[in-house]
């Protein structure tokens, strides 16, 4: 037989106060929630009497209707179990739920297992995470589609924003991925448009500055004296190989081959990694230094011209492998970049994502065209270039505000 209460979630408490209001159903010690659409606050709530105390101004209505819905609850069960003799407490869940409704993180981890193969693998790492992190706000694994309402969603941009200290871009990606799966359903025609809940919500990005390095700043780079052969070294040349070589990420300087650079048209040709697209683009004098720095005598075709990689066939072949060693070796080049940068008292917080504005905004500043910027970028769409444009006319403006005033 099974059994049902209201349970008052003190622990999903929000700004104002209120918790939300549940009907818990308990089956084989199995327990299944199921949310009233109330909520409450703690002094207004009568655990014993499983009541709405008078104290609030709208007790008698909202009694009348939690009692109502106890009641259906409590039919819907008698109902199912006098028709089945063996009944799961999900089962009855549904049952008072009056319909089918989903689990929202069996259907979400299903798609993320199915699209697996067609994602990037911090694609499929990134909707995971957000997933579980989710899931560990709730507290429960029985969460459903119709649960995730809007209120839902603006406790949990609450707790984000107070608890975990998320700025508003990670809040708007951390609901994002949900919506993302929300739409995947609609789209599958297993939920209701409906449903939907996210149109509600105004979700904002932070104001990022985009900083970069100045001309000077990067000769300062490339004259710091680092010990041969070590990491500082390494990640140095690959920080300034990156800066002269059109920008690239540091998942591709840290596969280039030897068999993708043409030494007689001064030329790279690879395939992107984020994109997926071939790209080819000549570089100078100061990438080929560092190219034949590293280049042993007699290299092999598949051989990486930087040394950082061990295990090149794994690397190659393995898209886990490949990128777990690109996480950790980019946080590598990160830390010894920024220490590099701390003994020549840089005034920015160098990243080797750094390398790339300063490519940008340098070239633009060299009078490059927008359009072949953006080309040697690899940017899909040149109003993504365009930002660098403007970063450019801020430090203009920058520059007649101190010599005028």
């Amino acid at each position: 037989m099974a059994s049902i209460k209201l349970i008052l979630r003190t622990y999903q408490q929000d700004q104002a106060g209120h918790c939300p209001l549940y009907i818990r159903v308990i089956k084989d010690r199995k327990a299944k929630f199921i949310s009233v659409g109330l909520k409450l606050k703690e002094s207004e709530w009568d655990e014993a009497k499983q009541r709405v105390k008078k104290n609030h101004p709208n007790s008698a209505r909202m009694n009348a209707s939690i009692a109502q819905k106890i009641a259906d609850a409590e039919g819907q069960v008698a109902d199912l179990e006098r028709k089945v003799k063996t009944v799961s407490a999900n089962k009855l869940k549904d049952a008072i739920k009056g319909k089918q409704v989903p689990n929202f993180f069996e259907y979400s981890r299903r798609h993320c297992e199915k699209i697996k193969g067609s994602v990037s693998i911090s694609t499929y790492k990134n909707y995971m995470l957000y997933l579980d992190k989710f899931e560990n706000w709730v507290g429960t694994k029985e969460v459903y589609f119709d649960d995730v309402t809007v209120s839902l969603l603006i406790d949990y941009m609450a707790f984000m924003s107070n608890t975990l200290k998320n700025g508003a871009t990670t809040q708007r990606y951390s609901i994002m991925i949900l919506a993302i799966m929300f739409k995947q359903a609609i789209k599958e025609d297993i939920i209701p448009e409906y449903m939907y809940p996210f149109s509600k919500l105004n979700l904002k990005k932070d104001t990022a500055e985009r900083m970069f390095l100045k001309k000077e700043q990067i000769e300062a780079l490339i004259e710091y004296k680092a010990e041969e052969g070590s990491l500082n070294c390494i990640y140095r040349d690959m920080f300034i190989f990156a800066i002269y070589a059109g920008g690239l990420r540091f998942s591709d300087v840290l596969e280039i081959q030897n068999k993708q650079f043409n030494e007689e048209e001064l030329r790279i040709k690879k395939m992107i990694r984020k994109t997926g697209r071939w790209h080819q683009f000549k570089i100078g004098q100061v990438a080929l230094h560092i190219i034949k720095k590293y280049q042993k005598p007699n290299p092999k075709p598949d051989d990486f011209i930087f040394p950082i990689v061990t295990n090149g066939n794994l690397f190659l072949k393995n898209d886990e492998y490949r990128f777990e060693i690109t996480q950790s070796k980019n946080k590598s080049a990160n830390f010894q970049i920024q220490k590099i940068a701390k003994a020549l008292e840089l005034p920015v917080h160098v990243s080797f994502h750094l390398s790339r504005h300063s490519f940008a905004t340098n070239a633009l500043n060299n009078g490059m065209r927008i359009e072949h910027v953006s080309k040697l970028m690899d940017h899909r769409d040149i109003r993504t270039t365009q930002i660098y444009a403007k970063i450019l006319g801020e430090e203009l403006d920058k520059a007649v505000d101190d010599f005028i005033y």
